[in-house]
């Protein structure tokens, strides 16, 4: 899944069964199961007779519906990991704000993969903190499409200030123990995302 989010695999491109076995020094049968998982996931698409492609990048329709997801989910799981934060927890959060207040945003490519590290690193422990593993299935699924489509579309870092920013709130928000600050937030912060990222993309 890794290679699908960080932009070693193209969008659209074709995915080789046996050259990606021989690649990995593993069977094909492996292969063949976690593409068929990884169709649910949208990261991958299968046509008859074609066999799999990494999937094209989104739409703003589809961008859209996908960070509207987003802010159906990361409140709640925010709220969740709020109640049973752990000093460690809350900790690794300050962490990954430091790395991407830290992290460099003035130039594309791979010199802005560990801003996007760090942020997608906050989400997931957050994610990972609320308790339910189906929720973190959740966002594992939802958080995958958000790497691709700033990698894969090119996106530079344009909001970082504001992501920061938000990101603080949110920690301070479960510092305090307060849930429901925490979840407004969370859904705050995924809005403006959503906005954001609409219109970078808009201005491609």
């Amino acid at each position: 899944m890794l290679a699908l989010v960080d932009g070693r695999l193209e969008a659209d491109s074709p995915l080789n069964i046996d050259a990606l076995a021989r690649e990995m020094e593993i069977s094909p049968t492996p292969i063949r199961e976690a593409l068929a998982r990884l169709e649910s996931t949208g990261l991958v698409v299968r046509a008859a007779l074609r066999g799999y492609r990494v999937a094209p990048l989104f739409t703003i329709d589809e961008l859209n519906e996908l960070m509207e997801a987003r802010e159906l989910l990361e409140p709640e799981n925010t709220f969740r990991a709020c109640g049973l934060a752990s000093a460690r927890l809350l900790d690794e959060l300050e962490r990954s704000i430091t790395d991407l207040r830290e992290a460099p945003v003035d130039r594309g490519g791979e010199s802005i993969k560990p801003y996007w590290e760090a942020d997608e690193r906050f989400h997931r422990l957050i994610a990972e903190g609320a308790g339910n593993r189906f929720l973190l299935a959740a966002y594992t699924a939802l958080g995958g499409h958000v790497q691709r489509f700033r990698l894969f579309g090119g996106l530079g870092v344009s909001d970082a200030s504001h992501a920061i920013a938000e990101h603080g709130l949110i920690l301070a928000a479960m510092r305090a123990g307060n849930a429901e600050l925490a979840r407004k937030t969370m859904h705050d912060h995924i809005c403006g995302v959503r906005l954001r990222s609409i219109a970078d993309s808009q201005q491609q």
